[in-house]
């Protein structure tokens, strides 16, 4: 099989330093400034590495240097380039011209590491005249046409290049506004459709909006102020059901960002990675407070970057707070809560089962997955 790979470089680089994004030039340059780092090429390495590890035959097609050549090469694969871009600094219309080209090309599949944005762009280019897959690579992925990990995506292919896994799903493109986001506020809206190679474990749903239940989520506010300790510095979480909790103790919140309170008092708003690390290797107790995403799951690894593997390591996995309501719950269906940071071992260790505080005095174990995939 032809397999097109398309990479783009600076997915996700605003994730760790608390940009929600990189769509813009300006925005890149100041992730850069800020001292962020790709994290797409790498993302995809991984992917093919579970490709080669188990043996899968494919013809890759992919373009110049960091846009997929390099993960190629990093995995000893020899690939075609099909596509050089014009510039170091790549664009979205790189992506299109490059997705134009496979599909000319008669790929069997479009492999592409991204986020939203990288997922309209292809969807822009070949709509759904040929399948593809996402590895997760941006910062706010709320479409449903990406594996839950780089590792997952690698299983997914491998039993699409053998025949085993033949079952293709319409997935939805989504995006949002990033000025909005940026600012506080959620626009998500449907920008059509992708064929993705389906299995329910390796693929994640699109996000969507939990059940309100206003009542619900007062009580889970207050049970977590409740038994909160004043010497303990609490690393807060984006979303709404944690926004609560700093609402109920009259505090400011950043609703897309990571927050710091200690002693009952804001300690720092919209927090980037390297100021939580700084912050909680400086206090000698801290706790993580953080709520799955619905329709998702995902703990770590989707819209809350700052809290790194390095982060959630410094704080110990033993003070992370998982926090939901019922009704969030039940928007995952019965599938288990995700983790998918850069740190593979964090991921495998975080796995089995956690206390989430759902209400008032009550709790439910739930099980979490790393969602690395199980290749073979």
């Amino acid at each position: 099989m032809k397999l097109g790979l398309i990479v783009n470089p600076i997915a996700g680089m605003g994730g760790s330093v608390g940009l929600k994004g990189t769509d813009g030039r300006k925005v890149i340059r100041q992730a850069r400034t800020l001292g962020a780092v790709p994290r797409a090429p790498a993302r995809a390495t991984a992917t093919l590495e579970e490709l080669v590890r188990v043996g899968a035959e494919f013809e890759l097609l992919t373009c110049a240097g960091a846009m997929g050549e390099a993960s190629a090469l990093a995995c000893h694969l020899t690939p075609t380039v099909v596509y050089r871009p014009a510039s170091i600094e790549t664009t979205a219309e790189d992506t299109r011209r490059a997705a134009r080209e496979m599909r000319k090309l008669a790929v069997d599949l479009i492999l592409f590491a991204g986020g939203d944005g990288t997922a309209r762009d292809v969807h822009e280019a070949v709509g759904g005249d040929v399948p593809a897959l996402g590895i997760p690579a941006g910062v706010k992925i709320h479409s449903a046409v990406f594996a839950v990990s780089p590792r997952a995506a690698g299983d997914l292919l491998a039993g699409f290049l053998r025949g085993r896994i033949g079952t293709m799903r319409e997935a939805e493109v989504m995006d949002v506004d990033e000025a909005a986001y940026r600012r506080g506020q959620l626009a998500t809206r449907l920008f059509g459709y992708l064929r993705v190679p389906y299995d329910p474990q390796l693929v994640q749903g699109a996000k969507v909006r939990s059940r309100s239940d206003d009542t619900a989520a007062e009580e889970l506010a207050r049970s977590v102020v409740a038994r909160m300790d004043r010497e303990t510095l609490y690393v807060v979480g984006p979303g709404t059901t944690t926004r609560r909790i700093m609402t109920l103790m009259g505090l400011e919140s950043t609703l897309l960002g990571v927050d710091v309170i200690l002693d009952g008092q804001v300690l720092a708003l919209d927090v980037a990675e390297r100021d939580l690390l700084r912050l909680v290797r400086d206090h000698p107790r801290a706790r993580i407070i953080v709520t799955p995403i619905g329709g998702q799951g995902f703990l770590f690894g989707r819209g809350n970057q700052q809290i790194s593997g390095r982060v959630v390591r410094a704080v110990g996995i033993q003070n992370v707070v998982v926090v939901a309501t019922p009704g969030k719950l039940a928007s995952l269906g019965g599938r288990p809560f995700l983790v998918d940071t850069d740190d593979e071992e964090l991921n495998r260790t975080l796995a089995g089962f956690i206390a989430v505080t759902t209400g008032d005095r009550q709790e439910a174990i739930y099980a979490v997955g790393h969602g690395s995939g199980n290749a073979g």
